[in-house]
């Protein structure tokens, strides 16, 4: 399913390493291995030998600028900061899973927009890239913090948005590419179909992306 993108950048939440219920597979690195790809995992959850988190998966050149924890009250979220070179160009990319909870969400994004990430002096200036899994629809508060400061990529492209929740039958749309100006939304797709249902619980979002020089576009 992922192979059949032919993306350059993957970006994944919920990635089990060694635990129990999932046979021990270090899921990061093995679906990376397949693609030939290098994986950049952060765990969000990590006691003893198992560890639950998110993940950066490309061939690119790249650089971790920053991988942490988001504030949580319950499951502990975290988010994974990559500057990545594409074609001569550095693009800053942050893949992030939300909680479930609206105050959490708020308090993880105002964490986001913060000094430690978005608002870093090596975030600024250069087209970035916010993604993941955020839990929020796009009337909440959360989504709209996000939306002050970078463009949701569905919406650049159609007026009608299409739901990535729950995978079997979509209703919400709660998983969201974010871009800044510096970066054009050539389009979006969103594939439904037998696999993509089996494979998650959330349907995958595919943007293709290019780097302009207008940033008015």
């Amino acid at each position: 399913m992922i192979a059949r993108s032919e993306a350059d950048i993957i970006a994944l939440q919920e990635l089990d390493v060694g635990r129990k219920r999932t046979g021990g597979v270090d899921q990061a690195a093995t679906i990376a291995a397949l693609l030939k790809m290098e994986a950049h995992f952060h765990p969000a959850l990590h006691v003893e030998e198992e560890r639950y988190g998110d993940a950066v998966l490309t061939a690119l050149p790249t650089r971790l600028m920053s991988a942490g924890p988001l504030p949580s009250v319950g499951e502990t979220r975290g988010a994974i900061w990559m500057r990545i070179d594409v074609r001569g160009s550095a693009v800053n990319l942050i893949n992030t899973h939300l909680g479930l909870r609206s105050r959490d969400r708020d308090r993880q994004v105002a964490a986001l927009l913060g000094a430690d990430w978005i608002g870093h002096p090596e975030f600024q200036g250069a087209p970035a890239i916010v993604c993941g899994d955020f839990n929020a629809i796009p009337s909440s508060p959360a989504y709209k913090s996000l939306a002050k400061h970078f463009r949701d990529a569905q919406s650049m492209v159609t007026t009608m948005p299409r739901p990535t929740f729950p995978s079997w039958y979509p209703l919400l749309r709660i998983d969201h590419v974010f871009v800044s100006k510096e970066l054009h939304v050539d389009s979006t797709s969103i594939a439904l179909d037998p696999l993509t249902r089996r494979a998650s619980d959330h349907l995958p979002l595919q943007v293709n992306l290019r780097i302009v020089q207008d940033h008015s576009t």
